[in-house]
C-alpha cells in the first residue's frame, strides 16, 4: 500500500487490524499520542486529507493513497503553522502531551467552527491547562512577554521547550524507536481477594513471539511499597512485584513478554489460573470490625484492617463544646477519582553498550525509583541509571512505581529492550486513586461566631496497599485544621485496608477531603448562626502573629515567609459583588447561589525532602543547569530557567537546562508536595549565586581590580570600565584551569504557607438536578510570581480538575469491587464546554523563605474548589448536600423528597 505522511511518500504493509495511530508511531512520527485508543481524548489526531480525525478509529490500511498529516508536518520551510505559533504565544499547553492533537484540529477550523469552540474541541481532552489558554491560543492572545537580560523574574517567559511541544518534537517517554524491544503485558486479577494456586503457562508459551512468563515464582520476595517517598518508613512494605496473593480486582498476577503487543495479550488472556477464593470487605468502616477478613498478615494484629491510625488534641474540645451557643454536627464524603493524566504510565528497560540497565520512565521521583530498584533486584546503585524525559501530566499519579520493576525483571531475564505502556483500562484499574475519605466534623461557637471547638473523626479508604496512606492522613489532619484560630481542635483518623484498587498521591494530598468537609461546615455552622461565610472565616482565619498549630503539640519548622489570606478573601468577595461571570439561565426552575471555600497549604511535606542543582559556563558564554526534580507540566523548567536568569543576569535561552536524570543531575526527592519551586528552586537559587560570585571573583583576579567593583550584566562581566564578554572570560579561565562551575543543594526547612480563596456562584435546575458554573473566581497567596502566566495557568487547570471532582467525576463499582467505567468515555473529565473562564488573583506578598520570594502554586488551588460549588449549591438551594460528586441525580433526588 501506498502512503503519503506530510511530505514523505512510502509503501507499507499495515498489520492485520492496525490502527492508524500505532501505524504511524511505528514510522517515528511520534506527535501522534496515545490517551485512550478509543477515540475519547483527540490526543491522537491527525488530518486525512485536509481533515482532522482520531487516529485510533481508523484502520491504516483506510488511510492509503490520501495525505496524511501529523503535527510534525505542520511546520513548513522552518516556519511554525499560524495555530502552532498561536500555541506558542499564548502557552496553551502545561505537560503538552494533549497539545498536538489540539493544535491539527484547532488548525483546522474555520471561522463558524471558532465561533463554536464548545462543540468543535469536545473530542479533544486537556487535564492541565483548564483550556483558557487554549481558547487564547485560538482567539490570537498573546500571553508572552518579550525577556530582556536580567528581567527574567515576574515576566511571562516562554517554556524553554515550547517550540519542541508545538512541533511534536518534545519526547515523552515512550517517544523512541529501539532495536529488538519487547513488550510487556500483566494478567491482572478478576478477583478481589483469592490466593493463586497454580499457573498453567503452556498454552499461552505456545503464542507465536511469546518470549517469556513471570508469576510470583520467579520474582524476589522482597516486600517494598510502590509509593516513591524518600523517607521509606513512612510508606508500609506490604507489595511484593507479583504475589500468590491478590487484594483488589486488577492486580496484576503474571506477566507476558513478547515480540509484540498483541501477541502478549493474546498469551495473557490464554494463562489458566486456579484460584482460591478469599473473603472481601470493601468498607472501611467494615473493615475496622472485628471478624473483618484481614487483608495482611499484620493486618488484624494493629486492630482490624487499620494500617495507621492518628490522634491529636489541642485544648479541650469538650469544655469548647460547652461554651458554645451553637453546635453543628455532619457527616461529608468524597469519592473515589483518577488522575487521568492523558500519558499513562510507561517505561523502558534496557541494557546499554556500558553493561549498565537504563530504565527511561514516566515518574515524579527517578531518584526514588532507583533506590527502590536497587533494593528489589539486589543491584549496586553504579549499575542503574533512571531518567524522565518530558512526563505528560502527573499530579501525584506518578508519584509511584507501577512500570518499571516488571520491565527491569523482564530485561535482567532476556536480556532484551522491554517496553510496557498502561492502557486507560489499566489506567484506571491497576493505578492509584485519590483517598475517599469520610469525615465526621462538630463544630462549636459562640453567638458571634467566634470558635469554640472544632472535632472531626476522618476514616479514608487506602485501598489493597498502603503506598501514601498515613502521609494523606496526616495532611488531611494538618491544614485544613489549621488554617482556623480555635483554642479547642481534636482529630481522629484511620486508615483502612480494603479489597479495593489502592489509593495513592494526588493533587491536594488529603487536605483536599477533609477542606471539603471542614469549608462546608463552617458555612453549615454560619446559616446556623445567621451570619454571612465570609465573616465567620474572617473572625476566625489564622492570623500572621498565630501560633501555626493543628491538633499535635511537638514544635514544628513551619512558620510565615508571608500572609495574604486576608487579600485572598477581600478580591474574592469584590469579585464575586461585581456582577461579572455568566446570567443565571431563563425559567423559575433555576435558583441561583454563592459559595466560597478558603485553603492553606504547606510549601512542602514534614518529611525530608531536598534537591540539588548544578550551573556551568559554557564556552560560547552561555550556561548549562542540570536540576534533579522532573518536568511534568508543573512548569518547573521555566521557573528554574529565570530564577537562575535573573541571578546571572542573563536571558533564559540563553540557559540550556537538563533535569530528572539520576547521571546528568543531582540527587533530588522527587517533583511533588509543591517542592518544584520551593526547593528545586531555592537550590538553583543557591547555584546561580555560587556561580556568579565564581565569574565575578575570577574576573577581579584577571583584572586586577576589586571584586566589589565588578558585577555580572547582560552577559558581560563589568569590571570599573572594562567590558568583558563571558565567552572571552571563559577562555581565559580556561588558560589556567579555572572552572567555571557551581553545585548547591536545597533542603526543606522551614516551610511557608501558602493560601487560596475560591468563590464560585452557581444556578441549580429544581426540575433536573443539572449544575451550572455561572462566575468562577480564585484568589491565591503564593508570594512572588516568578511567572504570572504560568501561575495563572497552574490555578486554572487545578480549578477545572475541583470542577470535575465535584460535579461527576466518580469511579464506580459492583458488589464484586470491579469498576463499571474504566473508560474516558464514561468516566467523564472536564471537557472545554464544561469549564467557566475563572478570574484568577494574586496577593501582593513576598515570601522570606521561598527563593526570590516564590511559595508553592500547583496544589493548594485545587482544595477549595469542590466545597465553594457546594456551598453554592447549599446557598442556592437550602440544602446541604454533603457527598461528592454532586450529580444530577443526588441534586434531584434530595430536590424532589423535600419538595
Amino acid at each position: 500500500m501506498n502512503y503519503t505522511v506530510n511530505t514523505r511518500r512510502f509503501s507499507a504493509e499495515p498489520g492485520p487490524g492496525q490502527c492508524l495511530r500505532t501505524f504511524l508511531r511505528e514510522r517515528g512520527f511520534f506527535g501522534v499520542k496515545k490517551g485512550c485508543d478509543a477515540g475519547d481524548c483527540g490526543a491522537c489526531t491527525v488530518w486525512i486529507d485536509g481533515v482532522p480525525v482520531h487516529s485510533c478509529l481508523i484502520p491504516a490500511f483506510r488511510a492509503a493513497n490520501h495525505q496524511i498529516t501529523t503535527i510534525e508536518g505542520l511546520k513548513q520551510d522552518g516556519r511554525l503553522h499560524p495555530m502552532q505559533q498561536a500555541f506558542l504565544d499564548a502557552q496553551a499547553f502545561q505537560c503538552g502531551f494533549c497539545t498536538a492533537g489540539m493544535i491539527m484540529t484547532a488548525a483546522s477550523l474555520n471561522d463558524e467552527k471558532r465561533a463554536h469552540l464548545p462543540n468543535a474541541l469536545k473530542g479533544n481532552l486537556c487535564r492541565c491547562t483548564g483550556y483558557r489558554s487554549i481558547d487564547d491560543a485560538i482567539g490570537n492572545i498573546v500571553s508572552t512577554d518579550k525577556e530582556v537580560a536580567g528581567s527574567a523574574c515576574g515576566k511571562n517567559v516562554r517554556n524553554p521547550f515550547g517550540e519542541a511541544i508545538v512541533t511534536g518534537s518534545a519526547r515523552y517517554t515512550l517517544d523512541i524507536a529501539m532495536d529488538g524491544i519487547l513488550h510487556l503485558k500483566v494478567l491482572r486479577s478478576p478477583h478481589p481477594h483469592a490466593r493463586i494456586r497454580s499457573i498453567d503457562r503452556s498454552k499461552a508459551m505456545a503464542v507465536p513471539g511469546v518470549v517469556d512468563i513471570f508469576t510470583w515464582e520467579d520474582v524476589p520476595l522482597r516486600l517494598y511499597s510502590t509509593a516513591t517517598h524518600e523517607d521509606h518508613l513512612v510508606d508500609p512494605d506490604d507489595t511484593y512485584v507479583l504475589d500468590n496473593v491478590v487484594r483488589f480486582v486488577g492486580q496484576r498476577i503474571a506477566a507476558v513478554v513478547a515480540g509484540s503487543v498483541g501477541a502478549a495479550e493474546e498469551a495473557c488472556r490464554l494463562l489458566d489460573v486456579e484460584y482460591e477464593l478469599l473473603p472481601a470487605v470493601f468498607d472501611p468502616e467494615e473493615a475496622m470490625n472485628p471478624g473483618s477478613p484481614a487483608l495482611h498478615d499484620t493486618s488484624n494484629k494493629s486492630g482490624h484492617n487499620i494500617y495507621v491510625d492518628i490522634h491529636g488534641e489541642v485544648g479541650c474540645v469538650e469544655a469548647g463544646f460547652k461554651e458554645a451557643d451553637a453546635i453543628h454536627e455532619m457527616t461529608y464524603s468524597t469519592s473515589r477519582v483518577q488522575h487521568v493524566h492523558l500519558e499513562t504510565h510507561g517505561c523502558i528497560a534496557w541494557k546499554g553498550d556500558d553493561g549498565r540497565l537504563h530504565v527511561r520512565t514516566s515518574t515524579q521521583a527517578p531518584f526514588i525509583v532507583k533506590g527502590k530498584l536497587c533494593h528489589i533486584f539486589g543491584l549496586p546503585s553504579r549499575n542503574l541509571h533512571v531518567f524522565a524525559e518530558r512526563v505528560g501530566g502527573g499530579f501525584g499519579g506518578k508519584q509511584e512505581m507501577l512500570t518499571e520493576d516488571l520491565c527491569v525483571l523482564a530485561t535482567l531475564k532476556t536480556g532484551q529492550p522491554v517496553m510496557w505502556e498502561f492502557t486507560r483500562e489499566e489506567q484506571f484499574i491497576g493505578a492509584t486513586t485519590r483517598h475517599p475519605m469520610t469525615t465526621r466534623v462538630k463544630l462549636g461557637a459562640r453567638r458571634d461566631g467566634t470558635l469554640t471547638a472544632i472535632q472531626v473523626r476522618v476514616v479514608s479508604n487506602t485501598g489493597a496497599y498502603g503506598g501514601h496512606a498515613s502521609e494523606t492522613l496526616a495532611a488531611a489532619l494538618t491544614n485544613p485544621l489549621t488554617v482556623y484560630r480555635c483554642p479547642n481542635k481534636k482529630a481522629d483518623g484511620y486508615a483502612v485496608y480494603t479489597n479495593m484498587v489502592p489509593a495513592g498521591g494526588f493533587r491536594g494530598y488529603g487536605s483536599s477531603q477533609t477542606t471539603f468537609a471542614i469549608e462546608c461546615a463552617i458555612d453549615d455552622l454560619a446559616r446556623l448562626l445567621g451570619i454571612s461565610p465570609f465573616e465567620i472565616r474572617r473572625k476566625n482565619m489564622i492570623q500572621p502573629d498565630d501560633w501555626i498549630e493543628s491538633v499535635w503539640k511537638d514544635p514544628q519548622d513551619v512558620t510565615f515567609g508571608s500572609y495574604g489570606l486576608d487579600q485572598c478573601l477581600d478580591r474574592v468577595e469584590t469579585a464575586l459583588a461585581s456582577g461579572q461571570g455568566s446570567a443565571r439561565p431563563e425559567g423559575k426552575e433555576w435558583v441561583e447561589g454563592t459559595g466560597i471555600a478558603m485553603a492553606m497549604l504547606e510549601s512542602g511535606p514534614p518529611t525530608e525532602h531536598r534537591s540539588g542543582a548544578e550551573m556551568k559556563l559554557l564556552p560560547d558564554g552561555s550556561y548549562h543547569l542540570a536540576v534533579g526534580s522532573t518536568e511534568m507540566g508543573n512548569g518547573s523548567t521555566t521557573s528554574h530557567c529565570q530564577i537562575a536568569a535573573a541571578i546571572l543576569d542573563t536571558q533564559v535561552e540563553r540557559i540550556a537546562i537538563i533535569n530528572g536524570d539520576t547521571d546528568q543531575t543531582p540527587y533530588d526527592t522527587g517533583t511533588f508536595a509543591s517542592t518544584g519551586t520551593v526547593i528545586a528552586g531555592k537550590a538553583v537559587a543557591l547555584a546561580a549565586e555560587a556561580l556568579r560570585d565564581n565569574i565575578i571573583e575570577f574576573a577581579a583576579h584577571f583584572t586586577h581590580i576589586a571584586s566589589s567593583a565588578c558585577r555580572l550584566e547582560h552577559d558581560f562581566v563589568i569590571c570599573g570600565e572594562r567590558r568583558i564578554p563571558l565567552k572571552e572570560l571563559y577562555s581565559a579561565g580556561m588558560d589556567v584551569n579555572h572552572r567555571f562551575e557551581s553545585k548547591r543543594k536545597a533542603y526543606l526547612s522551614p516551610r511557608s504557607v501558602a493560601f487560596n480563596v475560591q468563590g464560585i456562584r452557581v444556578a441549580v435546575n429544581r426540575m433536573t438536578g443539572q449544575i451550572e458554573v455561572l462566575q468562577s473566581v480564585q484568589a491565591a497567596d503564593i508570594g512572588r510570581l516568578i511567572n504570572p502566566m504560568q501561575c495563572r495557568g497552574q490555578i486554572e487547570g487545578a480549578i477545572a480538575m475541583g470542577i470535575g471532582w465535584a460535579l461527576y467525576e466518580k469511579m464506580v463499582y459492583n458488589d464484586n469491587g470491579t469498576m463499571v467505567n474504566p473508560a474516558l468515555r464514561n468516566y467523564r473529565i472536564p471537557a472545554f464546554a464544561d469549564i467557566p473562564h475563572s478570574e484568577v488573583y494574586f496577593a501582593d506578598t513576598y515570601d522570606t523563605i521561598g527563593p526570590l520570594g516564590a511559595k508553592s502554586q500547583g496544589e493548594c488551588s485545587i482544595n477549595p474548589v469542590a466545597p465553594a460549588i457546594a456551598n453554592a449549591v447549599a446557598n442556592a438551594t437550602g440544602i446541604r448536600f454533603p457527598d461528592l460528586p454532586l450529580t444530577p441525580e443526588r441534586i434531584f433526588e434530595r430536590l424532589y423528597s423535600q419538595s
